[in-house]
């Protein structure tokens, strides 16, 4: 059912291309191999972006946002705590006021307090004072008793989201979701902080049309906030699509002119990235997990007034708070990984040599509920499984909250979802996409909720064989293992989910090796078909290694180091010289 982890090669999707001449043989088979077949899919500027026709619900949120803005109407958005969710209401908050608005504000929900999304007890602190118009953003679309009691308090509602709805759909003024029923948009992948900036665009269109208008007032250029959405999309993991990589690659390029907002850079800096050559992975590996950590431990509105700042000095105050939050989660999710590996040791020792169940379920009394799904993550890699990990809601809750992550194949809210249809009041909540999804139990569910999903996933796996194969788009010389060609591969990025990076294999010879940073392996490999050395580096991976022949998975990346460029291999997987399967 499971299958072992292997080295595996893409093929091709296509066979015909009209790709530009100077387009290099690897190129061309790296594109092929995620179905792009011609030029004009390469170009990703942003009139190649899909037109708001079709996105369900635009036109209504649009005048209704419109009115809130000329009628000085107090706005409130309310966005979800983690990176998606605070691009997307800094997003908002920022255009908004660019248009005129002089009466909009945020909340972000306290996970610790109020749970996910727009709760009825989130908008009950409100009905003091109930907001004119309340917009969601990243959230809202299973939010049915938190929008309806808005309705109560006298609040116009606009749900922004982009997660997949329920049978019932929440009673709101209006709803811009492109996964809602009947949608007609053509990319199901936008973020929530992309559905918000196709919104913001009919908002600045509905004004413009009315007047709005002017010399004293002048109209905004929303490519301006395009730092935001491509923070928000590369962070949330979404398909990156032609339309996602249109956001993203215009993002960077704002980046990289050092035309970003204060705190951005801020991130980047205190992640050691040169914001000229920005990456995506740069977004995910420096930026994201310094905002994420607000939201995990504390409160996402730190992150939103880094982002929303002005100042220079003030973003590097917020940016530094953000930074000893990440420090502070790295630590709790060291000690909580070592924990979760230990429970699954002590499985397999319990096992007595048979394999592991189909999905693990773990638990600690004294885990961190906002770690949980990064501790999920990393046991999945491990365990090539899906995983939920759970903690305890709060000191003295009965109650659990868990985060699932899987892998390529399995729907794991599918997955929930089955649990909750034949074990009716196991789950008290649940919701998410595929890869991940959250719930809550009571405490005392977590021996039949273990049981219930490994029957979940047989049932839904029903015989087929899943695995996390590592895929590979095959091997280079030793003569292309340079800066020319990994030049190339940077520069028809932005490269993510369904787009993966490129990731080659092949046989080397380690000429030299040390650890450096206490967990680095630094080497210096040959192709053995011959070329030059390379440099090579595999974070995380500083085991011993002899010199020796290995197999490599690796990337061909541009290391850009004093202003100096040259080519390295980012190694991903070391290997047995003989293992590989390219079936």
């Amino acid at each position: 059912m499971i299958a072992a982890q292997r080295i595996r090669r893409r093929e091709p999707q296509a066979a015909g291309s009209s790709f530009p001449a100077h387009l290099h043989p690897v190129s061309r088979r790296i594109l092929l191999a995620r179905g792009v077949t011609d030029a004009d899919a390469l170009r990703l500027g942003l009139r190649d972006m899909y037109p708001p026709d079709g996105l369900s619900g635009l036109n209504s949120a649009a005048r209704l946002l419109a009115d809130s803005v000329s009628q000085d109407r107090s706005v409130l958005v309310v966005g979800d705590f983690d990176a998606d969710g605070a691009t997307g209401t800094s997003l908002a908050v920022a255009a908004l006021r660019a248009m005129g608005c002089a009466r909009v504000d945020f909340r972000v929900p306290n996970r610790f307090e109020f749970g996910y999304g727009l709760t009825a007890p989130l908008v009950e602190t409100l009905a003091g004072d109930p907001p004119d118009l309340l917009v969601t953003v990243d959230s809202g679309i299973a939010c049915n008793e938190g929008v309806g009691r808005a309705r109560e308090l006298g609040c116009q509602v606009i749900v922004t989201d982009h997660h997949l709805p329920g049978s019932v759909l929440p009673d709101a003024n209006a709803i811009v979701n492109p996964n809602c029923p009947d949608d007609r948009f053509p990319s199901k992948a936008l973020a929530g902080v992309g559905v918000m900036f196709y919104l913001l665009g009919a908002v600045r269109g509905v004004l413009r049309e009315r007047g709005w208008f002017s010399r004293a007032r002048p109209e905004p250029n929303l490519a301006s906030f395009l730092d935001l959405v491509a923070l928000g999309t590369v962070a949330d993991l979404v398909p990156l699509d032609r339309n996602n990589r249109i956001l993203v690659r215009q993002g960077l390029e704002r980046i990289r002119r050092g035309l970003a907002r204060p705190g951005l850079m801020a991130l980047l800096r205190l992640g050691n990235r040169d914001y000229r050559y920005a990456s995506a992975a740069d977004l995910g590996f420096a930026v994201a997990p310094r905002l994420n950590a607000a939201g995990r431990l504390e409160d996402m509105s730190t992150g939103i007034r880094c982002l929303l700042s002005g100042d220079r000095g003030q973003a590097d105050l917020l940016a530094g708070e953000l930074d000893e939050l990440n420090r502070q989660r790295r630590e709790l999710q060291e000690t909580m990984q070592a924990d979760a590996m230990q429970q699954v040791r002590r499985l397999l020792t319990e096992l007595e040599g048979r394999a592991l169940p189909p999905a693990v379920c773990l638990f600690d009394d004294s885990w961190h509920q906002g770690i949980v799904g990064l501790v999920a993550s990393r046991v999945k890699d491990s365990v090539q499984r899906p995983v939920v990990a759970f903690a305890p809601e709060s000191e003295g809750s009965s109650l659990l909250k868990g985060s699932a992550r899987s892998i390529r194949g399995l729907h794991i809210r599918d997955v929930l979802a089955w649990v909750d249809a034949h074990r009716p009041g196991l789950v008290k909540a649940f919701g998410g996409h595929a890869m991940a999804a959250g719930l809550t139990l009571d405490a005392g569910g977590i021996e039949p909720f273990r049981a219930a999903l490994g029957e979940a996933v047989e049932a839904i796996l029903d015989g087929a064989e899943l695995n996390s194969d590592v895929m590979t788009d095959g091997e280079l010389s030793g003569r292309e293992l340079g800066l020319g060609l990994a030049a190339e591969l940077e520069g028809l990025g932005p490269w993510g989910q369904r787009f993966p990076e490129p990731l080659f294999d092949g046989l080397f010879e380690v000429l030299d090796r040390r650890v450096v940073g206490g967990a680095h392996l630094k080497m210096i490999v040959r192709a053995l078909d011959g070329g030059e050395a390379v440099d090579a580096i595999a974070f995380n991976q500083g085991q011993p290694l002899s010199v020796g022949r290995v197999r490599l998975a690796y990337r061909l990346d541009v290391n850009e180091y004093r202003g100096a460029r040259s080519a390295q291999l980012v190694v991903e997987h070391i290997c047995d010289a003989r293992e590989r399967d390219s079936g």
